[in-house]
């Protein structure tokens, strides 16, 4: 058995035109087996941090993770995005230059969470960190916070080990709402934002942002009165 290769599939163009429908079977069996792939690594990382909410609630302390979402990226989302990129629309160019073709996003009641739960992660021995980028201290542009990293991870299939991209996003609640519904106000606006909206929106993120601050300064406080 192969235990240390990179998720590697037989080349394949992924929009191409299908001559036979041999070839559309091939294709269809070909993606839908690296979806299953990226789809068990998501159900490793779901476990991890399951196991972490349970071991924190027997043992009696205060959890640091409120929700836990995660998502596949379609194909159409690949295709486009691959585009964007310049990258070739192919099964190897999605696997080698993607890295949040699964992503799993963590919701944590405050900051100081977000990097506990990070912590604990980076410290187990089958993940490896492959980038982190902190928006929160320091924030996007527009306003967005959030702490992303990227591991791989090893799933272990039949013939082979597939070691696996997954983006963690680690967002407080307040973080989530603001990005969820900036998300929206942009999808729903494809055109052109007005100068005057993205200014509103970093006032409200730069506020929301305070908020959690001070949120976490009087749990801090509370917890020193225990």
């Amino acid at each position: 058995m192969d235990t240390d290769t990179a998720l590697t599939m037989t080349p394949a163009v992924m929009t191409k035109e299908i001559g036979q429908p041999d070839d559309f079977y091939k294709m269809a069996f070909q993606f839908q087996r690296i979806m299953m792939v990226y789809e068990s690594a998501i159900k490793q990382i779901e476990t991890k941090l399951d196991i972490l909410n349970k071991e924190y609630k027997v043992t009696g302390n205060r959890n640091p993770i409120q929700t836990v979402k995660s998502r596949i990226k379609s194909p159409d989302s690949i295709a486009k995005k691959l585009e964007k990129k310049n990258i070739p629309v192919t099964f190897d160019g999605m696997i080698e230059n993607l890295h949040d073709i699964a992503g799993v996003r963590v919701i944590c009641p405050y900051i100081a969470d977000i990097y506990t739960v990070r912590d604990i992660l980076l410290k187990q021995p089958d993940l490896t960190l492959l980038e982190e980028h902190d928006y929160i201290e320091n924030p996007k542009e527009s306003g967005y916070r959030s702490l992303h990293i990227v591991i791989s991870i090893p799933v272990y299939l039949t013939d082979s080990v597939q070691n696996v991209k997954v983006e963690i996003q680690l967002r407080t609640i307040a973080m989530d709402f603001w990005a969820s519904l900036e998300h929206e106000l942009h999808y729903k606006n494809e055109a052109n934002v007005p100068d005057s909206v993205r200014r509103e929106l970093f006032r409200v993120a730069e506020t929301i942002a305070m908020t959690d601050r001070e949120m976490q300064e009087i749990a801090m406080e509370l917890r020193e009165l225990d």
